[in-house]
């Protein structure tokens, strides 16, 4: 069995030019990434990428790896990625919930929130591996902080995930809560049965970031947009995959 997240029935009241302009900017490095020879690109990462031992102080970077300062690589290690799944499954979940994040709280406060989740995701995983030699990238952690935002604005909206057993392909619509709350629950576990010094994804960065959105979204939202905003559309109902995009319902089946 196969599920992904294609959509949701949120709509939003203004354009998202914030979320279109990080999609844009992860995709605009990733290809500079991609048109670098292989050993270019590891510096790159290692220059630009968060680093836990330089971060806290117990190794150092070679000077030609010292691209900006260690505390800027909390910033700078959000926009690359390790490969073309890697971008391309963030970029998804940034473009299904970040429009209504944004949209609750204006193109300025979103750049800040988004940042800010960010390097607190970072902070978590430098915390639970503080002599880590292993740089971090990838926006990861403050697209859970999006997720987290969402979840507490929007628990009832329905999220349109595609679903393939075998050649039966069919999308569902699943309520936010359960989707998020699946992918929360996922990081918890894994991350308890994954070493913090094993390497590969950074479980800790997805829990701390998604807590940060969780705890940030009131403050940040504008005055007037609620939490916990009811459902539109029914839950559980399904529909033939490739009839259904972004905020919109596929069509019923029949």
């Amino acid at each position: 069995m196969f599920t992904l997240p294609l959509f949701d029935d949120t709509p939003s009241g203004r354009p998202a030019f914030i979320t279109w302009l990080l999609i844009a900017a992860c995709a605009v490095v990733f290809l500079w990434q991609r048109s670098l020879s292989p050993d270019d690109e590891t510096a790159v990462v290692f220059g630009l990428g968060l680093v836990p031992a330089v971060l806290t102080g117990e190794a150092d970077l070679v000077p030609d790896l010292q691209l900006v300062p260690g505390v800027a690589a909390l910033l700078t290690s959000m926009f690359l990625h390790g490969g073309w799944l890697h971008l391309i499954g963030n970029m998804l979940y940034l473009w299904i919930f970040g429009d209504n994040v944004e949209d609750a709280m204006g193109h300025g406060r979103f750049v800040v929130f988004y940042l800010a989740c960010g390097v607190v995701a970072a902070l978590a995983q430098v915390w639970a591996d503080p002599g880590s030699r292993t740089p971090m990238i990838g926006a990861s952690g403050a697209i859970a902080g999006v997720l987290g935002a969402y979840l507490l604005l929007n628990p009832r909206a329905n999220v349109g995930v595609l679903l393939v057993i075998v050649f039966y392909v069919r999308i569902i619509l699943v309520p936010a809560v359960f989707v998020l709350g699946l992918w929360f629950l996922m990081q918890l576990v894994d991350g308890a049965h994954t070493p913090a010094d094993e390497g590969g994804v950074a479980y800790a960065a997805h829990v701390g970031g998604f807590l940060a959105g969780m705890a940030l979204i009131p403050w940040f939202k504008r005055p007037g947009v609620p939490l916990f905003a009811g459902r539109r559309s029914q839950a559980f109902t399904m529909g033939r995959a490739g009839g259904g995009r972004p905020g919109h319902l596929p069509p019923p089946m029949e």
